[in-house]
């Protein structure tokens, strides 16, 4: 049995990061918000770097409650299409040429997300993490937190089921 080489690690590092900030960088919402991803294989944290336009009550000063549920729900629908996209940026079928043309793949639509406020987002950068508890072909349900100094002091999490896009088109 003949089995080709495998690729240097810097060309999947390079695969795999092309393909985040595509992903990322395709949405012009999450652009906006300037959340960005930090990658560690295959695990995703979200980053909201602080900025004054985010801040909702000038006088705590905390960061705005719809923000907060933007930055748990981008990261929960990035961590499932990213989950969902793994195979192929990893057998290299993944085509991030095409999506920086801005042909995205479909993403997840969300059916329902319930977020948890546990207290006051602080004027500064804020991250989150999503956990995927089931994903099948048509339906997932995650599960995101999101602290800012401290993982373990959350200031506010979220669950959420989505509808997954159909892979075959």
């Amino acid at each position: 049995m003949i089995r080709k080489p495998p690729e240097p690690v810097q060309i999947v590092k390079q695969r795999r990061d092309d393909a985040l900030a595509s992903l990322v960088h395709g949405v012009p919402y999450i652009k906006w918000l300037g959340i960005e991803f930090d990658r560690r294989g295959d695990e995703l944290t979200a980053i909201l770097p602080f900025a004054d336009k985010l801040i909702g009550n000038p006088f705590l000063p905390a960061i705005h409650g719809g923000v907060t549920a933007a930055f748990l729900e981008v990261t929960a629908i990035i961590g499932l299409s990213w989950a969902m996209l793994w195979d192929e940026i990893e057998d290299g079928r993944f085509d991030a040429e095409a999506l920086a043309q801005g042909q995205m793949p479909r993403l997840p639509k969300t059916i329902d997300f319930t977020v948890d406020y546990l207290r006051s987002g602080l004027p500064r950068d804020a991250y989150a993490r999503a956990q995927i508890n089931r994903s099948g072909r048509r339906y997932a349900s995650v599960r995101v937190e999101a602290w800012q100094d401290n993982r373990d002091r959350a200031f506010a999490q979220a669950t959420g089921h989505f509808l997954m896009p159909d892979r075959d088109r």
